[in-house]
């Protein structure tokens, strides 16, 4: 066996030679001076050799260990010289499969509206991509995850946290699937946060429903944003239902908004009764927007619609986003309308929450709609009234 003084003895020659060490092992020393690690070995009945690096880089320690990891590989019937060409692609392609990349591809796939993609992406851009985005998913560990989700806690930002958590366990989980990771990393560590208990606005009483839409009504913003706001109080739709309606969706004739499938959370049509308050809304706003796809189009690009943030920021102005926002309103509505007495499928047909039954669901439809025009009539002019007498009382 060769010991590390013959190595460095070793000179070149005119032609190559070897020094042997042990069962296969050896030392090349090329003309030009350069001392080179082999392997020889031979598998099924073919002769081969594996280089294993350039002497004093690789000592002779390191040789040996190189050394025995091959002849293991080839005592399982494994040829080293192609298991290395193979780990070469697999870190290449590791390589280019960094979270970020797998990220955007997941969110693709998502069966979501592009307004809550680009919702999603930006909260990605924000909070996770900043730390592991340019890792290769394999490298990611749970010590990653929970620093990312430590630091978005600390910063006062726990619902962020909740939603940063269930999106990297996605985006894991559809790259174990694809067999670009093993493990999901977000999994050992799902409980290391409390669970964010998310702060649900109180509904507002008939005196506060009637400030608050005289309140916006004369906040002088936008006369789209206004009605916007107004059609949402009318239906109980959700606010980006409201803001993104289009006018083919309506029927004024026979006063019905019927939402297609696409565009609900559920992902089934909704059929909305249409009081005549919200007939008028929509008549006063066809001269103005009539001509484009949207009833509410965006201000830049008359293409797109609104963005329900535009509600958002009005109530900020006004001092109402500490006592409500929006997605409030139907809270408010479910309260107020099963204190008129108002049978409760009807309500919740009018919000369009989810009834498991096909067949429940399909009669309910049938069978509320006409009582969900009596209601909805009767929820505007309570709207109406209390707005009359929050002005009574200012």
């Amino acid at each position: 066996m060769l010991t590390d003084a013959q190595c460095r003895a070793a000179k070149p020659r005119e032609g190559i030679y070897r020094l042997n060490d042990y069962k296969g092992l050896y030392l090349e020393i090329k003309p030009n001076g350069i001392k080179a690690w082999r392997y020889r070995f031979k598998l099924n009945d073919k002769a081969s050799w594996f280089a294993l690096g350039d002497y004093p880089s690789v000592t002779l320690g390191e040789a040996r260990e190189k050394c025995e990891a091959a002849r293991k590989l080839v005592r399982e019937g494994i040829n080293p010289v192609q298991n290395r060409q193979i780990e070469r692609i697999k870190r290449e392609q590791d390589a280019a499969n960094t979270f970020e990349a797998i990220a955007k591809e997941w969110l693709a796939l998502k069966d979501w509206e592009e307004v809550t993609k680009k919702r999603r992406l930006d909260m990605l851009e924000r909070v996770v991509f900043p730390s592991i985005g340019k890792l290769p998913v394999r490298q990611i560990t749970p010590a990653h995850v929970l620093d990312i989700l430590n630091k978005t806690v600390k910063r006062g930002a726990p619902t962020v946290a909740a939603e940063a958590k269930r999106t990297m366990s996605g985006v894991f989980e559809h790259a174990v699937a694809t067999l670009r990771a093993d493990t999901d990393p977000v999994w050992p560590v799902r409980k290391a946060l409390p669970p964010n208990k998310t702060q649900h606005k109180r509904a507002l009483s008939a005196e506060e429903v009637g400030q608050l839409l005289n309140d916006f009504d004369g906040h002088g913003g936008n006369f789209q944003t206004i009605k916007a706001f107004q059609l949402m109080w009318l239906t109980l739709s959700r606010p980006n239902e409201s803001v993104q309606a289009e006018w083919a969706e309506f029927d004024l004739e026979k006063a019905l908004w019927t939402i297609p499938a696409r565009r609900m959370k559920a992902r089934r049509e909704h059929v909305v009764p249409l009081p005549t308050q919200a007939i008028e809304l929509l008549k006063a706003m066809h001269p103005i927007t009539g001509h484009t796809k949207f009833v509410f189009p965006n201000r830049d690009d008359r293409q797109r619609p609104m963005a329900d943030a535009a509600l958002r920021q009005a109530l900020k102005k006004l001092g109402w986003a500490t006592k409500y926002s929006p997605h409030g309103t139907r809270t408010t509505g479910s309260t107020r309308l099963n204190e008129l007495g108002y049978r409760p499928d009807a309500i919740e047909a009018q919000l369009a929450h989810a009834e498991p039954n096909s067949v429940r669901r399909t009669y309910n439809h049938a069978t509320y709609l006409d009582e969900r025009r009596v209601m909805m009539q009767d929820w505007a002019e309570k709207l109406e009234s209390w707005k009359v007498a929050a002005q009574e009382r200012n």
